[in-house]
């Protein structure tokens, strides 16, 4: 397991995800309006070549050093390295735990997709990782997925000494059972940036772990 600083070991709130937005004054003007309510947030461009990827990701980490949030970048270690973000999200295909923690080192935020298994969080906790992204927990547009996870997952995640983060389709309103099981955060796109009123929406999200 790696060592992890007070900050991340005891994160709590709202991860935000970037939505997919080839217009980059447009997606920091998004993105900053909600900065201040997010405790992470992560960078995922599934569409942009490298040079727009490098462009927005080193324009969000100076609007991220701003706010004090630390900027996670989707399945891209050599980009999170590039830009001095604080760290990484891997997928299950996305490239090797252990790699990217030795190459990002002890302190930076490794994070790894379990999606609906437990024994896959216990390996990304041997192999470095700071925290577990376990779901989809309820139908999400964001992306395809066949996997469902449950509250109960995220409670046996508990012994692993991590921050578990929930992921896939939660709201304000259906969040609470997940907090309650033990999510230290929710990651949500389209649950804020598709809101009506973005703002309200990740004030919201906050307000949810407030009641839990």
């Amino acid at each position: 397991m790696t060592s992890q600083t007070p900050s991340v070991r005891h994160a709590r709130g709202l991860y935000l995800i970037t939505p997919e937005d080839a217009d980059t004054a447009r997606l920091l003007a998004r993105v900053g309006a909600v900065l201040p309510h997010a405790t992470w947030l992560q960078y995922r461009q599934k569409t942009a070549d490298a040079g727009l990827g490098l462009a927005q990701a080193t324009s969000l980490q100076a609007l991220c050093v701003q706010a004090g949030v630390p900027l996670i970048i989707n399945d891209d270690i050599a980009l999170a390295e590039a830009v001095g973000a604080a760290g990484v999200h891997l997928g299950e295909d996305d490239g090797d735990m252990a790699a990217a923690r030795h190459r990002l080192g002890p302190h930076a935020i490794v994070g790894a997709s379990c999606y609906d298994e437990h024994a896959l969080a216990e390996r990304a906790v041997a192999a470095g990782a700071s925290y577990v992204a376990f779901g989809a927990f309820f139908p999400t547009t964001s992306k395809v997925t066949t996997r469902r996870a449950t509250p109960a997952l995220l409670a046996d995640a508990a012994s692993l000494g991590v921050p578990r983060v929930a992921i896939g389709g939660i709201t304000p309103d259906n969040m609470g059972p997940l907090v309650a099981a033990g999510a230290d955060l929710v990651a949500v796109i389209g649950g804020v940036f598709e809101a009506a009123d973005p703002v309200a929406a990740a004030q919201a999200y906050r307000a949810g772990f407030d009641r839990a």
